[in-house]
């Protein structure tokens, strides 16, 4: 599992996520996939691949948007990104959502995620 700390992504257990299993598409010029968020963790981390979505804990609550720029500071740390390049295009206000990630593709995604949980 990965938390953020300060930016940073940091190995927290010895468990491997096969990231080849995340439902990533391509679009011109950016990538959308879903995501499971958990709002109130104890800490912001992904914790992997369910269901073909990618699987966060966010430390922020569901309340006035928090968990949603939570979210945008994991993916852009974990995917090498500016925070303005992550865009939630779907589920704003529920736990599933779909995230577009502008200026990169589903392989370099993939291999991002594969790299930070090593």
């Amino acid at each position: 599992m990965l938390h953020a700390r300060r930016g940073c992504f940091h190995l927290l257990d010895a468990e491997v996520t096969d990231f080849s299993t995340l439902a990533i598409s391509d679009r011109p010029g950016a990538v959308r996939f879903g995501v499971r968020a958990r709002p109130r963790a104890s800490r912001s981390k992904i914790i992997g691949v369910k269901e073909g979505a990618l699987n966060v804990a966010l430390a922020a609550p569901p309340v006035d948007g928090e968990a949603n720029a939570e979210l945008g500071r994991v993916l852009a740390a974990a995917l090498g990104v500016a925070l303005r390049e992550v865009i939630i295009v779907g589920g704003q206000t529920g736990k599933r959502k779909i995230v577009e990630v502008r200026g990169i593709d589903a392989a370099t995604a993939r291999a991002r995620l594969c790299d930070v949980s090593k």
